[in-house]
């Protein structure tokens, strides 16, 4: 009789699963829009059915297996649409990863194969595997209770990413390193480090393999809370500002399509990737002109520099180890965001296969972006200038202690801009008063606290389509000429645009003494000047990474040894590091693609930027960071004939 029931209750869930996806479909659907937590109960259930995924394996992904590009570009409004999840599967009994494509309308497993070797990214299983392992280690109480401890409640443990330095006995294990902070009963567990304890945790015989034990360092005793009641008194407020815009937005959303100006494109949250931009286009001159088809942050690193037992293995992966699309976060309407925004959620698979909604996950809205364009004829005193507007796409991704911004920003003159905010809390050390010194590997930061150097390290991938896929990519460098005939008076600098014909030759770094920038170019379409039309990429902060060449780091995330790479394009090659990077031995992603050369001249070609910031700790940075912005932009140059922000017309 419960078989029956238990039957008769499946049969009903299919049922109530296979209707929402056909209203899902006849919704107006479109091939790129994200899973929906039907399509990802349907991927799950369908992998259970055919005996592929039992209940005690877990979903480290399910996301949508994007089409082809070409099958995007045919579709049109109406058409019937493939829809088909992608699934990664972590099997902790066996140690096992799996791969899967899922055919979500039909509820056919397409494909099914184990990826032998491979470690997905951290679950939230191992974190909660993690805690209860340590805990309940007779050494690491032993460790704590030598810092004076005895309530093993008021300590958090962080699992930490392993990396893979070949030690004994962690080849083919899934390992991470374990360090613990003092909660007590403060908020901010991070400004109290129990320094020097390590526990090397195997997660797949649930034990501690290693336990290190540096020396006793003092523990912080300090708070570091940041709520106002624990932060004291407060300076006196600034008087309210109005951000409103009584006519409404001038953006217009339809479903995950968003039109603003001459703007048009997709969006999506992704679990590991963040914010992915879609089918940007430009309209001009009524004319819809497509400027990219796919853009996301490929991968990101933070290396940090101190070499102690503690410290050396912190090189955290936040893309492909953590997900850091996954751990986006709510955000606070008026602080977070204007109070303009629209607000949208995002829906991720759960582990159990399930569906979990963030809400207020991404932001919409326009701001002020200053002077547009100004001129005053000073003959006459006559005025001519425009206020600009910008559109922000935005998320914020809480990962432990740190915290990370993205916005999307697009301009009325045709550019698209990636800001990157960082802000929180810097990782940071226990250390002696006595000890405690400026200059080593950190810097003091409050009393019996050091902040580590360390550098966050961005890789994009940029997949332009400038007026179609058969591009090139063009370096400009800015040359002085020296003395003689052509430069007489010793003022004269040109231009010197090369072209760069294949993947090895375009590892590039910038260069600052040339103002080093690269564009790429539609040789096949010209503006109206007889100019190749154009999109540039225009640099903004940036930093070499400090990790010497052959250490761990450095040929784990290969994409840090040049701030441009270019590639042919291939649906496969997505993540800079390569895709499954946690405990990887390196060499993935860029450099062993690059290794075959392809022609990049009047192909379709995708760009891969990197970029970088060194944190040099201040105590003006403590116990919070202020946010530190970096980016890039993407300016068009010759794609239009020119200035495309003329029409903007005054208030």
């Amino acid at each position: 009789m419960k078989q029956n029931l238990s039957s008769q209750f499946s049969k009903a869930v299919i049922l109530i699963l296979l209707f929402s996806l056909r209203a899902h479909a006849q919704s107006g659907a479109h091939p790129l829009d994200p899973l929906s937590k039907e399509e990802i109960a349907a991927a799950a259930e369908t992998l259970r059915a055919a005996g592929k995924v039992t209940r005690e394996m877990r979903f480290q992904t399910i996301v949508l297996s994007e089409p082809s590009k070409q099958e995007v570009s045919s579709y049109r409004a109406g058409d019937s649409i493939r829809r088909e999840a992608f699934a990664v599967i972590y099997e902790r009994a066996a140690n096992k990863t799996y791969e899967a494509v899922v055919d979500v309308k039909n509820r056919v497993v397409i494909s099914w194969k184990e990826i032998r070797g491979a470690q997905p990214g951290m679950l939230i299983d191992d974190f909660l595997l993690t805690n209860s392992i340590v805990r309940q280690n007779s050494e690491w109480q032993a460790a704590i209770r030598k810092r004076g401890i005895t309530d093993f409640n008021e300590v958090q443990i962080e699992p930490w990413s392993a990396g893979n330095f070949g030690f004994a006995g962690e080849e083919g294990k899934r390992v991470v390193r374990a360090i613990s902070f003092h909660r007590g009963k403060s908020r901010n567990a991070h400004a109290r480090p129990i320094e020097g304890v390590i526990a090397y945790v195997d997660l797949s015989t649930k034990k501690v393999i290693k336990l290190i034990d540096a020396g006793v360092v003092p523990v912080p005793k300090a708070a570091a809370d940041l709520d106002m009641a624990s932060i004291g008194k407060m300076r006196e407020a600034v008087r309210g500002l109005q951000i409103g815009q009584k006519d409404g937005q001038s953006f217009e959303v339809r479903g995950h399509e968003i039109r603003w100006q001459n703007w048009r494109f997709r969006y999506g949250l992704h679990p590991r990737e963040g914010l992915v931009l879609y089918t940007v286009s430009y309209t001009d001159a009524g004319r819809q002109r497509s400027v990219l088809y796919r853009a996301s942050l490929s991968e990101m690193v933070v290396p940090y520099g101190d070499p102690s037992a503690g410290w050396f293995f912190r090189n955290a992966f936040d893309a492909g180890e953590f997900g850091i699309g996954r751990l986006a976060v709510s955000l606070e309407p008026g602080i977070d965001s204007p109070e303009n925004s629209v607000l949208f959620n995002a829906t991720f698979a759960n582990e159990g296969g399930g569906a979990a909604e963030v809400e207020r996950a991404v932001a919409l809205y326009e701001r002020d972006g200053v002077v547009l364009w100004k001129h005053v004829d000073y003959m006459t005193g006559h005025n001519e200038s425009r206020r600009s507007r910008q559109l922000v796409l935005s998320y914020f991704a809480n990962v432990g202690n740190y915290e990370y911004g993205f916005n999307w920003v697009f301009h009325q003159d045709g550019t698209l801009e990636m800001e990157t905010m960082l802000t929180g809390i810097m990782a940071v050390k226990g250390v002696d008063r006595a000890a405690a010194h400026n200059g080593s590997h950190g810097h003091l930061v409050a009393e019996g606290i050091e902040a580590v150097h360390h550098q966050h390290i961005f890789n994009f991938r940029l997949d332009l389509d400038v007026d179609g896929t058969e591009n090139s990519l063009v370096e400009m460098n800015n040359e002085a000429l020296p003395p003689g005939p052509r430069n007489p008076y010793n003022n004269a600098f040109t231009v010197r645009e090369t072209f760069l014909k294949r993947e090895l030759e375009a590892q590039r770094q910038l260069n600052l003494a040339s103002g080093r920038r690269w564009k790429v170019i539609n040789t096949g379409v010209k503006n109206s000047l007889g100019q190749p039309v154009g999109y540039m990429l225009f640099p903004g902060e940036n930093s070499l990474p400090y990790a010497g060449l052959n250490s761990q780091v450095r040929k784990r995330a290969a994409f840090m040894n040049a701030h441009l790479w270019a590639t042919q394009y291939a649906n496969d090659e997505m993540n800079a590091a390569g895709f499954y990077i946690n405990q990887s031995k390196g060499g993935e992603g860029l450099p062993r693609w690059t290794r075959a050369n392809r022609s990049i001249e009047n192909r379709d070609i995708v760009l891969w930027y990197t970029m970088g910031t060194t944190h040099i700790p201040r105590p003006e940075e403590w116990p919070v960071t202020t946010v530190h912005k970096l980016g890039f932009k993407l300016m068009p140059n010759a794609f239009f004939s020119r200035n495309p922000s003329l029409d903007v017309p005054k208030p």
